[in-house]
């Protein structure tokens, strides 16, 4: 059996066990129940989540330019 991607990243650590006598009813009030705790942290840190997940995305060395084509580039030209 090959292993699971978490969206951690994590590779290794405990195992966490799921009970697989679960009704479908059981299963779906569990995944009803983590999107309502996702959606609760996401509404009290959006900004911080979003400037974590873009610092964990954009590599060092690609950066982000604060102005990729400077005023002084321009021509009064089209470029064609």
């Amino acid at each position: 059996m090959r292993p699971h991607h978490l969206p951690s990243g994590l590779r290794g650590g405990l195992d966490f066990l799921i009970c697989a006598d679960w009704t479908p009813d059981q299963a779906l009030a569990i995944v009803e129940l983590l999107d309502d705790l996702r959606d609760r942290i996401w509404a009290h840190y959006d900004l911080a989540l979003f400037d974590l997940i873009r610092d964990d995305r954009v590599s060092p060395r690609e950066g982000l330019s604060a102005d990729p084509c400077p005023a002084h580039d321009w021509t009064d030209d089209p470029p064609f």
